[in-house]
């Protein structure tokens, strides 16, 4: 079973109301279990376990990096409301391909106004701000692959 397919069985656990999934395949079996409404866990069978392996290895070869990238993007968080990903996808800042970007850093934005755009299985997704105010920062490159909780914005 490959990893994209892996992504969407992830995304839709999290998005619906089942708490538990289970398949089998020709080539593998895979379990997700859906361990708090906040985030998923992945419980691959043996004869899954070599696809699986590289995506747990690479956070941990990461680790350093993101130890030490840790220190400086917590200061930013304490001085304003971050709006994260509530999906699985890639981020866009248009909506389309060389448009203008809805918001740029100092825009001002309300609360419910559009911010980005995450495309989620062929479906391109507007993200809102939850808060009213102005945009000090930028946490992802246009085109990036962003994780559900992952960090968007920081609104001031």
């Amino acid at each position: 079973m490959d990893l994209r397919k892996l992504k969407t069985l992830i995304d839709l656990v999290s998005e619906s109301n089942i708490s538990e999934l289970e398949i089998t395949e020709a080539d593998g079996k895979v379990r997700i279990v859906k361990a708090d409404p906040a985030g998923v866990a992945m419980v691959p069978a043996a004869s899954v376990a070599p696809v699986a392996a590289p995506v747990v290895a690479a956070p941990i070869a990461a680790a350093p990096a993101v130890a030490a990238a840790a220190p400086a993007a917590a200061a930013p968080v304490e001085t304003g409301h971050v709006v994260k990903s509530p999906m699985v996808g890639t981020f866009y800042r248009s909506s389309s391909p060389g448009g203008k970007p809805f918001v740029e850093v100092g825009s001002e934005v309300k609360e419910g106004e559009p911010v980005c755009i995450i495309e989620a299985m062929k479906i391109m997704n507007e993200i809102e701000s939850d808060k009213a105010g102005k945009i000090i920062k930028i946490l992802c490159e246009n085109g990036q692959a962003v994780e559900f909780g992952q960090p968007l914005f920081i609104i001031e």
